[in-house]
């Protein structure tokens, strides 16, 4: 575990190093936009999404990084581009995160929501500079531009947010509304994470199917620990109050099914997903112990 944290450390590191290498210059009448832009990227983070974009090149035999840093800026991006628009006050309205005041606490709600305008769109400027690179296979960056749009919007991402607010005003969610929300606010950006990585570096269509199937895997299972941690957490590991999803009468997996059978459907989507990493590639441990590190969390 100490040597699997030592070099998670070593590669957030790089991740950040490639970020910042694509953030825009803070000049020019639009200077303002670019520094809350800028403000919510340098907050900090997991860095998963990028992280794990990296090592799935990697696994699926990609060599050259250069292909795939660009993307990996954008998916941060985007990723940033929804925690500020969702901090804002006609969404959850959140003073902080991360230990810092959110970008609309700082630079008002009109420029955040600007800041979040322009993260989406820089993203996407920023993914198509992997048509620069020497070595490129345009069909295989065309292919990846396809996914993170689809991921990110109405059929992905967007998609899964509007179905969470819509069930803020509801009594009671199904079963099947739930995993809706988590298989498409949080596993889709995983998804895509995992699937531009294999296509960049040229890997088949099953495999990216598969890294697919392990990405909603990872989400879904994700977001149900963060269920059961909302009931049985540490309030001093997770920095935040525990009970919350009962309170704010929310519902959740947890609460339809009970604290054990949740537990053991996270065991369930997180073995599947394991099983599926291994048949991918053989190099695949650090993958692997990242996945488990997620999903088996208490904070």
């Amino acid at each position: 575990m100490a040597e699997f944290k030592s070099e998670l450390e070593s590669k957030i590191v790089e991740v950040e190093n490639v970020i910042k290498k694509f953030l825009p210059e803070e000049e020019g009448y639009q200077k303002t936009v670019l520094e809350a832009m800028n403000y919510s990227m340098l907050a900090g983070g997991k860095r998963l999404r990028p992280l794990m974009m990296l090592e799935s090149f990697k696994m699926s035999g990609g060599t050259d990084t250069s292909v795939v840093e660009p993307f990996m800026a954008a998916i941060e991006m985007i990723h940033n581009y929804s925690l500020v628009h969702d901090d804002l006050p006609a969404m959850d309205n959140d003073d902080y995160r991360r230990g810092r005041k959110t970008t609309h606490k700082v630079y008002g709600a009109g420029m955040a929501t600007l800041a979040g305008d322009g993260l989406l769109n820089y993203a996407f400027e920023t993914a198509m500079k992997s048509f620069d690179v020497s070595s490129v296979d345009e069909h295989r960056v065309i292919k990846a531009l396809r996914i993170l749009a689809q991921k990110a919007g109405i059929y992905g991402m967007v998609g899964g947010q509007c179905a969470d607010i819509v069930a803020e005003g509801k009594n009671s969610s199904s079963e099947e509304e739930i995993i809706f929300i988590h298989e498409h606010k949080t596993a889709a950006m995983i998804e895509s994470s995992l699937m531009i990585g294999a296509v960049l570096a040229g890997a088949d269509d099953e495999t990216v199917k598969k890294l697919e199937k392990t990405g909603s895997n990872v989400g879904i299972a994700f977001q149900i620990q963060d269920d059961i941690l909302d009931v049985i957490g540490d309030e001093e590991k997770l920095g935040k109050p525990v009970g919350s999803d009962e309170k704010n009468e929310k519902t959740t997996y947890v609460r339809l099914h009970g604290v054990d059978n949740s537990s053991e459907e996270v065991r369930r989507l997180s073995e599947e997903a394991l099983e599926i990493i291994k048949s991918v590639s053989s190099n695949s441990g650090f993958m692997c112990e990242l996945v488990e590190s997620l999903i088996s969390r208490d904070r």
